[in-house]
């Protein structure tokens, strides 16, 4: 079976830590929508030179295209053992276009990372990322702020944007088109929610033990 998941949360919740650990421990490709956009881009895709286009106007990629990017990056050989998505679906309808690509194909475990809005504005105003790659230094890890980049070995810095009035705005946005999905996603038997305020191990731990409960019942059902 293959392991498909989706990690959900608000911004500064840790999902971008916890999938990266997660495609190291599974062997399996983390997905973010950031990454295959600039690599369509860069090779000159069809979608890709739409989506520069776009972007060259200063507009918003349209979910058309997004879904399209993600559609062919699912289509590689190398999520046959599964994969995990950061930063897709972001609303609704792409989460149904995403129900439509998986037809036919394993199910979607999908994993949301729960954090409270003040312990969020906290974690985000105190935000280090790296300044040539941009990864994030681990939530609740204060020696991954002041360490290298354990990425690219880069400088970790505060984010010029990660100020109050921004990330309040930021939440916003997130509770206006991305918190739907907790809601589309809930009743399904293979949807967990993780407390996302503990230490970063504890989530991991939590995340792991969640992913095999419903890897088991998963399997039975199927059986």
């Amino acid at each position: 079976m293959a392991l498909n998941l989706i990690m959900l949360g608000p911004p500064g919740a840790g999902k971008g830590t916890q999938a990266e650990r997660f495609a190291k421990t599974k062997g399996i490709p983390k997905i973010s929508t950031g990454d295959i956009l600039r690599e369509a881009v860069q090779t000159g895709t069809e979608l890709g030179k739409r989506a520069k286009a776009i972007m060259e106007r200063g507009e918003l990629v349209s979910d058309e295209i997004v879904v399209g990017i993600v559609r062919e990056r699912l289509d590689r050989a190398d999520v046959k053992p599964g994969f995990i998505l950061d930063g897709f679906p972001r609303t609704v309808p792409q989460a149904r276009a995403l129900d439509g690509i998986m037809a036919g194909r394993d199910p979607l475990i999908v994993l949301n990372i729960d954090v409270a809005e003040d312990e969020l504005i906290r974690r985000l105003t105190t935000r280090f990322v790296c300044k040539n790659c941009g990864s994030n230094a681990a939530v609740g890890d204060a020696a991954a702020t002041t360490a290298p980049c354990a990425k690219c070995g880069g400088p970790m810095v505060q984010r010029a944007d990660d100020n109050a009035a921004v990330v309040v705005e930021r939440l916003k946005t997130y509770r206006r088109d991305t918190k739907p999905l907790v809601e589309f996603y809930g009743s399904r038997p293979t949807y967990r929610s993780v407390n996302g305020a503990q230490a970063p191990n504890t989530v991991t731990a939590e995340l792991e033990a969640a992913v095999a409960a419903l890897c088991k019942a998963t399997s039975g059902a199927r059986a």
